[in-house]
């Protein structure tokens, strides 16, 4: 979402001169894709990585400020929640060592966070739903100190009209009867309880909607591959709880509007594009403004004076419109360019296991796209929708649909389909061999064992019952077991299956 506000949106309710100044920007993103402005010099990745703060009991610590002040490095930020950080990793071209260097820096990154935390009484965390988490912690008074996280649950809580209902009925555990959760929360930070990884890849204009339609049919395939956040509230939920709980914890919309068939701001789309612009249209076409701040440039003159628009408002628009995979538009050193931002994954559960979901994910996009026959050409996007949710709910024991193939596992579809497309795709990104084979690799081991950070957390937890212990005790013993194995940096497929071993 960019900058801080400069003023609470109360303080700036022109919404009139907001709506007029986002279709400015859009009117200039327009001339832009027409007349070639963008800067495309090589395929960038970029990576975010969102954590969690815990204490010496495992809960939630609401100090994010102090970790940042002692760290005093502009790669870390702060989250929407006072237990959140998020790392933000400095973008280099896909190909060569590349992603043996990022997960050399990611690791570096983290052990030098984790050791400031250390000095505050916390450790990191990074897990796609901290199973520690309860009901008090979403009290609006742990939002990080931010007039922007402040005015962003302000303006949703107004458009709402009533308090957040978080309703998700889960997969059951083995033996187990299916749980469900009901709660409600008078903040938006349960949106803070999903900490993800977003996988950034700048592309040319042109290639914009082939490789975004590439990543929407992949979704689900991610989600199932990588889930790591099974619990929430202590309750056993989705494989991928985040997705459930990331659009209900967002949501403007009260019942009555949901009825109607009005969108949600966490969505996956409704169609396949042919332009970026597609995405940022519909954007502004379907979605109120949250954050109405404008700024005094004018884009249209800028781009004729020879500048790169800044675009402040539909940015700032764009960034409260909560795409799975999300079209962004940046200015880096005076030049405009466009990126993919993936944004199904959790985090975790080792730096391993993310930089392998990050091969996968850009070789297995690099070749759908490139395909001669497209592969959204022959599904429904309501098919590839549909297999985000399943493959979310369920793990590897949902059914995805394929093209040519009908229903499918996860771990077949990778096996047969999506792997050797993935290792094509990372040889014609000129990705090293030793890179490729190390991380999809791991992605082949997923599959072969079925284990995934969230089955590992769910069998866990259901073995430490079985041992005896409550539902409470038994998330905090595996979460301590999780933090212990999570930093040996071996990947989650190995990790052992027994309490003690």
């Amino acid at each position: 979402m960019g900058k801080d506000l400069m003023v609470k949106p109360s303080e700036n309710l022109d919404r009139g001169r907001y709506r007029r100044k986002v279709q400015r920007c859009l009117d200039t993103l327009a001339r832009m894709l027409t007349d070639g402005s963008f800067s495309f010099p090589r395929k960038n990745i970029g990576l975010e990585v969102e954590l969690n703060l815990v204490d010496r009991e495992l809960r939630p610590s609401m100090t994010n400020t102090a970790v940042l002040d002692a760290l005093d490095d502009p790669s870390f930020t702060t989250e929407l929640g006072q237990h959140n950080l998020e790392l933000n990793v400095p973008p280099r071209p896909l190909a060569g060592e590349s992603a043996l260097q990022l997960e050399d820096d990611l690791r570096g990154y983290l052990a030098a966070a984790g050791a400031k935390a250390e000095d505050t009484g916390s450790t990191l965390a990074m897990i796609g739903i901290l199973p520690t988490l309860r009901h008090e912690h979403f009290d609006q008074k742990w939002l990080t100190n931010s007039t922007r996280y402040s005015s962003l649950n302000d303006q949703i809580f107004a458009a709402r009209g009533e308090r957040l209902s978080l309703s998700i009925e889960g997969a059951a555990l083995p033996g187990q009867q299916p749980e469900l959760l009901r709660s409600y929360s008078e903040s938006i930070l349960p949106e803070a309880a999903c900490t993800s990884v977003q996988l950034h890849l700048q592309v040319a204009p042109e290639e914009f909607a082939a490789h975004w339609n590439a990543a929407q049919c992949l979704a689900g395939v991610q989600v199932a591959l990588g889930a790591n956040s099974p619990f929430l509230l202590g309750k056993a939920l989705w494989h991928e709880t985040r997705i459930p709980l990331f659009q209900q914890a967002t949501d403007t919309r009260p019942e009555e509007l949901k009825n109607q068939g009005v969108r949600p701001r966490v969505w996956f789309g409704e169609r396949w594009i042919t332009s970026i612009f597609d995405l940022f249209e519909e954007n502004v076409r379907y979605f109120p403004g949250l954050l109405p701040e404008t700024d005094a440039e004018d884009p249209i003159e800028a781009l004729e004076s020879g500048l790169a628009p800044k675009l402040t408002e539909l940015r700032l628009h764009n960034g409260t419109v909560w795409r799975w995979n999300r079209p962004v538009y940046d200015v880096v050193d005076g030049l405009p360019h466009l990126r993919i931002e993936n944004r199904v994954l959790p985090a975790g559960p080792t730096v391993l296991d993310v930089v392998a979901n990050a091969a996968f994910f850009y070789g297995a996009q690099r070749a759908l796209a490139e395909a001669e026959r497209p592969v959204w050409t022959q599904m429904s996007f309501q098919a590839a929708e549909e297999n985000l949710y399943a493959g979310a709910r369920k793990g590897f024991d949902a059914q995805l649909y394929w093209p040519g193939i009908g229903w499918i596992p996860p771990d077949e579809l990778v096996l047969r389909v999506l792997l050797p497309l993935a290792h094509e795709g990372l040889r014609r990104s000129d990705v090293s061999d030793a890179a490729r084979e190390r991380y999809l690799g791991v992605i082949e081991q997923r599959c072969l064992t079925r284990r995934t950070g969230s089955s590992w957390q769910r069998a866990y937890v259901l073995k430490a019952q079985e041992s005896g212990l409550e539902r409470d005790a038994a998330l905090t013993q595996m979460l301590s077991r999780y933090l212990e194995l999570s930093t040996a940096n071996e990947p989650v497929h190995s990790w052992p299956s027994s309490l003690t071993g």
